[in-house]
Order: C-alpha cells, then sequence, then structure tokens
C-alpha cells in the first residue's frame, strides 16, 4: 500500500479492513512516500492505525504480488507487479496543480509514463468516467474498473444512524447541525473567506443551530494543525466543531442537516446523500460534464448581501427531496457494490483465490468519538416579552443565545432585552466583569450549597445582577442582587442555567410577576413551561463557596 497523503492514506485505510478480513494469506505494508507537499501526518496515521510501515526507497528491493494506492501521483520501482490506483475522492471532477510540471491536470489519472507500463489499473466509480478518462489519457483504455465508491456506500447505509450521530456529537434533536465543507486551494470555501464559520456562529442561534466544519486534509498537512486552529480560534470557541480529518468527518456529514461547501468531495457527497446544499464558493477547475460541474450549475449560491441566517433557513425549508438524484446518478454506479467489486478485483490482481465467502457489505459507520469542540462559556443574549391579556399575569419570553465572542456589536431597543450571561468558567475576565448573569452548568448537589454559590458568585462578580445554579435537569434555583431567590422548574427537555435565567432577567426589566407560570419560546426550535416561584429571600452581603 502507497502511503503518499493523508488524504489517500485514509481513503485505502477504510476500505482494507473489510476486504481483508480474516484472511491469513495477504500481508499488508504500507510504504511511506514522503515526496508530497502534503504527506504532513502520513506516518502518525499510520503508527495509530497499528499499521506496518517501510521507507518508500526500500520498495524496489521486495516483490510485491500488487502496489495499492489512493495516490495517482505516484513514482513506482521497476517491476511486473500490478499496481491498482483507487481515487481518493469523488471520480476525476476537476483539474488540480501538476507537482511535476507548471501546468495542471486531471485530479485522480495516473501519469502516462506509469501507464505505458502496462501494469496500471484505474478504479472509477461510474462507467462514464472511463471516457472521460480516455479523452484526456488515451492509454487507459482497456485499463480501468469500475468498482463504485466505497466511501458513499458506507455513507448512504449510515442514513438511518443519522439523529445517533447527531448525539454523539453533542447536538439535540431539537437542534440543526449545519456542516462547512472545504476543500483546499485559493478557491475552495476557506480560501475564498476564512471568516465564513464564525460570521455563520454569529447569526444562528445557539439554541437552535449547531456548526461543524469539515476541512480538506491537504489544508491541514499544507498549513499544520496549530495553524488551522489559530485561525479558526474564535470560531472553535464560539462552538465550532472542528471535525478530525479521519473518519469522524464521514457520520458527521451523515447527521448534517444541511452542508454549506465548495467544489470538494465532501460537498457532492452531501448532495447525493439528499442533503440540501448551498454552495459559498465554487472554483472554475471543476471539469465540464461531470456530477461536481453540474451541482454547480443547480445549487445555489450563498450571497455574501444577505442575511446567512435567512439563506440558511431557506435552503433546508425549500429543499426539495431528490434534487440531486441526477448529480448522484452521475458520480456513482450500483450503488451498495464497491466493496465487493474492489474485494474481487484485488484477489484477482494477486492471482490469489478469493474467500468463498459473501463480499463485504456496505459498512454503517461508527459513531464519532468525543465532540471535537470547546464549550461555549459566554452568551449574548437576546429576549423580548408577550404578557397575557386574560389577567392571569402570565407571560412569554422567546430567548436566542448566540456566542458571545460571535456576537458582534448588538444594541437594546424598547422590544428587545439584551444582556451577557457568563459561566463561572468564562477565561476572559472583560467578559465575566461585564456580564449581568453568572451561570453555573455544574449542579449543586443540596439546595444549601446552590445558596451558598450563589452568595459567592455576587459577591465575586459585583457587577452581574443575577446568578443562577442548577439542581437538576429540570431545577434550578437563580439569585438576585437585592436577596430574593427565584426557584425555576422546566418541563420538556433538559436545559442548562443560562435559558431559566433569561427568563427571570426578561420578567425583571419587564416588570412582571416572579411568582407565576411562564411561556418559554427557545427561539424557533421549541417551546417550555417554566414555573417559578419566589422562595426566600437571602440576607445580603458576600459568602463563600
Amino acid at each position: 500500500m502507497a502511503a503518499r497523503t493523508v488524504t489517500s492514506t485514509v481513503r485505502v485505510l477504510e476500505s482494507l479492513p473489510a476486504l481483508l478480513r480474516n484472511d491469513n494469506r495477504v500481508s499488508v505494508v504500507f510504504a511511506h512516500d514522503p515526496t508530497s507537499a502534503f504527506s504532513d501526518g502520513v506516518l502518525d496515521l499510520l503508527h495509530d492505525a497499528g499499521c506496518r510501515v517501510m521507507p518508500w526507497s526500500q520498495l524496489g528491493t521486495i516483490t510485491p504480488d500488487l502496489i495499492l494506492s489512493a495516490s495517482e501521483n505516484i513514482d513506482v520501482p521497476a517491476g511486473d507487479c500490478p499496481v491498482l490506483v483507487l481515487p481518493h475522492g469523488v471520480g476525476f471532477q476537476k483539474r488540480v496543480p501538476d507537482s511535476r510540471t507548471a501546468q495542471t491536470r486531471l485530479s485522480g489519472a495516473v501519469p502516462d509514463a506509469l501507464l505505458r507500463a502496462g501494469r496500471t489499473w484505474i478504479a472509477v466509480s461510474h462507467q462514464d468516467q472511463e471516457q472521460q478518462l480516455l479523452t484526456a489519457h488515451p492509454a487507459l483504455r482497456g485499463r480501468t474498473l469500475l468498482i463504485g465508491d466505497p466511501c458513499f456506500d458506507e455513507l448512504s447505509a449510515s442514513l438511518p444512524n443519522s439523529d445517533s450521530y447527531k448525539r454523539a456529537l453533542g447536538v439535540p434533536g431539537n437542534q440543526r447541525l449545519i456542516v462547512l465543507s472545504s476543500t483546499w486551494g485559493p478557491t475552495s470555501l476557506l480560501g475564498q473567506d476564512p471568516t465564513l464559520p464564525l460570521r455563520l456562529l454569529s447569526e444562528l442561534p445557539y439554541d437552535e443551530y449547531r456548526v461543524a466544519a469539515i476541512v480538506h486534509p491537504n489544508v491541514w498537512a499544507a498549513h499544520g494543525s496549530w495553524q488551522v486552529r489559530t485561525v479558526l480560534a474564535d470560531a472553535v470557541e464560539a462552538g465550532l466543531l472542528l471535525m478530525p480529518t479521519v473518519h469522524d468527518w464521514r457520520p458527521a456529514l451523515v447527521a448534517a442537516d444541511a452542508v454549506l461547501g465548495d467544489h470538494g468531495s465532501v460537498t457532492l457527497y452531501g448532495a447525493s446523500l439528499d442533503k440540501p446544499v448551498l454552495l459559498a464558493a465554487f472554483g472554475d477547475d471543476s471539469v465540464p460534464g461531470t456530477a461536481m460541474a453540474r451541482l454547480g450549475q443547480v445549487a445555489p449560491r450563498l450571497s455574501p448581501r444577505r442575511s446567512l441566517r435567512l439563506q440558511v433557513e431557506s435552503v433546508t425549508a425549500g429543499h426539495a427531496p431528490g434534487r440531486y438524484t441526477e448529480i448522484a446518478q452521475l458520480a456513482f454506479a450500483d450503488t451498495g457494490q464497491a466493496l465487493p467489486r474492489l474485494r474481487t478485483a484485488l484477489y484477482s490482481l494477486m492471482e490469489l483465490a478469493e474467500p468463498p465467502s459473501a463480499g463485504p457489505p456496505a459498512c454503517v459507520l461508527p459513531p464519532p468519538g468525543e465532540p471535537p469542540g470547546a464549550a461555549v462559556t459566554s452568551w449574548t443574549v437576546e429576549s423580548d416579552v408577550d404578557v397575557e391579556t386574560d389577567g392571569t399575569g402570565h407571560w412569554a419570553v422567546t430567548v436566542r443565545r448566540r456566542p458571545a465572542i460571535a456576537s458582534g456589536t448588538r444594541t437594546e431597543d424598547a422590544e428587545v432585552f439584551l444582556h451577557l450571561a457568563c459561566d463561572e468558567e468564562e477565561q476572559d475576565h472583560h467578559l465575566t466583569e461585564s456580564a449581568s448573569v453568572i451561570l453555573r452548568r455544574r449542579r449543586a448537589s443540596t439546595t444549601v450549597s446552590a445558596l451558598s454559590w450563589i452568595r459567592y458568585a455576587l459577591g465575586r462578580f459585583p457587577s452581574c445582577l443575577l446568578a443562577a445554579v442548577a439542581l437538576g435537569e429540570h431545577s434550578f434555583l437563580v439569585g438576585l442582587r437585592d436577596g430574593r431567590i427565584v426557584e425555576v422548574s422546566v418541563t420538556g427537555s433538559p436545559v442548562d442555567p443560562g435559558l431559566p435565567a433569561a427568563v427571570v432577567y426578561s420578567g425583571l426589566c419587564g416588570g412582571l410577576p416572579l411568582d407565576t407560570l411562564v411561556t418559554l419560546r427557545i427561539g424557533d426550535a421549541r417551546t417550555e413551561d417554566v414555573g417559578l416561584r419566589l422562595r426566600h429571600v437571602v440576607p445580603a452581603g458576600q459568602g463563600r463557596s
């Protein structure tokens, strides 16, 4: 197995275990080729997977039965063993810079020199790709194998698990997951607008949306993970789920409610999975007549002059199921058959009898690991209040929260109350010193300890007006600076203390009773009943936790 870039190495690693399962006749050695500008991280990936690795320079000293690669840009040593090249993305959709010349080349097509040796085979995911390749490289005639796309097969087979993937990413079922997909290069989404993730987070209400980013491995390899995380630091602090380049991006894409992307394969996978798609960038390097080029013609484009939130809402609400079926049919043939066909091809090229068991089915993806993001610890909170006119004293409040680091400058008016709420673990002292509300998301073990913490928080943060702490999933205590304590109970799904605190804050601003039943509207996501009861008064003064 030729391991040259993270992208190509991952593509093979995701398929090989299922293909060679329980067969001790086949030994796999990974030959590391460090010549690519995007090779950073390959050795770490192989070592983490427990692979046997050899330097590329030693490949000429052994006699393999097959060389397998998902990188077409390899220099294989002389010999007569066959070479099978798998696409590392969706087909042959775009032109990329050629590392051997100053020109561009068709991504995925092997060099003519390797073709002339008559030992190379290229796997394709659709029969039309053979003619496309022949147009660019006539020497490829008779050297293609119709395999399909193992990655797309696994994505498709995993669609029924999308809700469980969302939960594994820390996204409740009442929130939408928006996935940003960026390929590499200056015409990519991040190449065109690296501020888009933070701006998107600033417009999408925190309790209604989560945002994940799938960034092409070449970006990580070319710039280093330190640089990528530094550029996106504010977005990550605002709740961006920055997906790992290996494995976990796939369940995240399956879980997506919409994809904001560009001309990269991940966006095309998303469209082919029938996800709503909004193109935030689209390079002119896509090949005419391909599924990618067709996607660029039919998918809506993101306008920098219109509200991001309204455009996201429009593309999700207006999505017609089956909209991209034609595009999927242009890219993928015989979905579900890729792994069995690839196994048959491998054993045939090795001249080894294929195991008698049935070919491997498309595997369902495992859930993603630990959510790859930072906990948000400060919010800008907007709320507006409607008072019932039936004389009951009941009122309703609509709350929308946004991460403070992404909220920009917002102003309060007669219709909307505005406040800053910070968790006690917020590290930016400028925020905590300006906060009107201090929160403790960690549950208090007893009511006594909750009251003690409220006294402590009000003493530690003299500018805040109230402090809120959780007693359980549905019960909270909110302490006011004038000594009053409000006991809050919330029905339905669990919430964090920031929402009950926003209800109490809104009641204070509106001069409304704090001993009543309130309707809480959490943006457009859901509605909950909230009970408020003035519990007792705590003597003024500072306490200790």
